[in-house]
């Protein structure tokens, strides 16, 4: 079955085609630009893109895959609003995950892992994964030293992830490289088993975890002297 994901819950916007089979997951085509300022320009044409690439429409797709954060508002809608357009035109399904499950999940092998991503005003998001990649803390948006306090109860050993790397003297852990970002195809294989059994298409909420800047005024300014 030949299904889309996308993220864009972080400055990563990506676009990927899949090919999901019992034997696995298998990518077929990707794009990623990092640019936290152009999501809303970027993620349409690479979704046009990926598609070329695979020589696909989407009239092939069987379902669609996005990241569901956590991520700042302006950004993340933008995934949210284009899976959803897209399931509700084409009538598939759309699968959520959460968007840092595709940065700790693929590092976890044997340890804990603590996986940030950048919530700017000096803060991450972040979660802990055990040694099997299920997450066991989060998603959680807090100052980096409160992230730190916790994966040291939690006796992490090792950070991924953007907000890992920005924050790192912070959070005084050993860094993974990779994944920096979410990936897509981790993403499509957390949501595979739903996928497979046809099961039916869930709303995609988004994981904001907190209110956006921009809130509706409570009273109106006098303007006669």
């Amino acid at each position: 079955m030949l299904v889309l994901v996308v993220d864009s819950s972080t400055p990563a916007v990506t676009a990927a085609l899949v090919e999901v089979s019992a034997d696995g997951v298998t990518t077929r085509a990707q794009r990623c630009t990092v640019d936290a300022r152009a999501h809303g320009e970027l993620l349409a044409p690479q979704v046009d893109a990926v598609l070329a690439d695979a020589d696909a429409r989407p009239a092939d797709l069987a379902a669609i895959v996005a990241g569901l954060g956590p991520g700042p508002f302006t950004g993340l809608r933008v995934g949210l609003v284009t899976a959803a357009t897209m399931g509700q035109v084409l009538g598939i399904p759309t699968y959520g995950v959460c968007s840092l499950d595709g940065i700790g999940h693929p590092v976890a092998a044997g340890e804990p892992v603590l996986a940030a991503s950048d919530a700017r005003r000096r803060e991450i998001y972040w979660a802990v994964y055990d040694g099997a990649g299920q997450r066991i803390a989060g998603p959680n948006v807090d100052a980096p030293v409160v992230a730190a306090e916790r994966a040291r109860d939690l006796a992490v050993t090792v950070a991924v992830g953007d907000g890992a790397h920005r924050y790192a003297d912070v959070l005084g852990l050993p860094l993974r490289a990779e994944p920096r970002y979410p990936d897509a195809t981790v993403l499509a294989a957390l949501a595979a088993e739903r996928i497979r059994a046809g099961a039916p298409g869930e709303p995609l909420t988004p994981l904001y975890l907190r209110r956006p800047d921009a809130v509706a005024a409570t009273g109106h300014k006098p303007v006669l002297p």
